[in-house]
């Protein structure tokens, strides 16, 4: 089977359409499948629901299909770093459903494997629970939780071998994995592509069965908000 393409729009080929889910990994730049968000940008896709930890800065990241107009709903935690973000929020131009961060990994968690919800204390009492079913547990109140079940996953790696077995960098890894397991087809993107054997096994985050198409390619890497001591 195929994994290896020879560019982000090769890769997408054939599995956009208006109206999909997508889940998209990286936590603020660092981490997200900057190539992937890119081609989908020029490839024009409308009404795009993303579930991501947050929507990167105005001109970076997801923050880009903002800008297009490209998306109708938001999945996060974060609102914060995108001005575009807020305003179309605050101004009902695109619909957003917050998660606890860790309510949300663990949605996409949930849904890689295959487990339509689960109940958890975090945000009861809150308006995260309204309209969501309650549940009693040993005299705790918990709220059910769907998972997450995304048409498209796009991620970031820094390394994997051609059968899609890969490796995070640090904390490049933050949501990548969940957010690669809980697709029906998976898109990795990764700074370098190595024969399988070449990748210790002890060392590997992910296996390839979650991978279904992969990409090499150079990126940008852009930093949020770069601080520097003075000279």
């Amino acid at each position: 089977m195929k994994k290896v393409y020879g560019s982000a729009a090769e890769a997408l080929d054939g599995l956009l359409f208006d109206g999909m889910t997508i889940a998209a990994g990286g936590f603020g730049l660092c981490g997200i499948p900057e190539l992937l968000l890119q081609a989908i940008k020029e490839a024009g896709t409308q009404d795009l629901t993303f579930a991501s930890n947050n929507a990167g800065v105005d001109d970076f990241g997801i923050g880009i299909l903002l800008q297009t107009k490209q998306v109708k709903k938001m999945m996060s935690s974060y609102v914060g770093e995108n001005a575009e973000f807020m305003r179309q929020y605050l101004s009902g131009e695109l619909e957003l459903e917050f998660n606890p961060q860790g309510t949300l990994a663990e949605r996409m968690r949930a849904g890689g494997a295959g487990i339509p919800g689960f109940y958890t204390k975090t945000g009861v009492g809150t308006q995260i629970a309204e309209g969501k079913e309650h549940k009693d547990f040993d005299g705790e109140t918990y709220i059910l939780e769907r998972g997450i079940f995304a048409d498209l996953s796009i991620v970031k790696a820094w390394k994997a071998d051609t059968t899609g077995n890969c490796i995070f960098r640090k904390t490049a890894r933050n949501f990548n994995p969940p957010a690669a397991m809980c697709g029906k087809t998976c898109i990795m993107e990764v700074e370098e592509i190595v024969e399988p054997g070449e990748l210790d096994p002890d060392h590997i985050h992910m296996p390839g069965i979650y991978v279904h198409r992969l990409i090499q390619g150079e990126h940008e890497k852009r930093i949020e908000q770069c601080t520097v001591r003075e000279a």
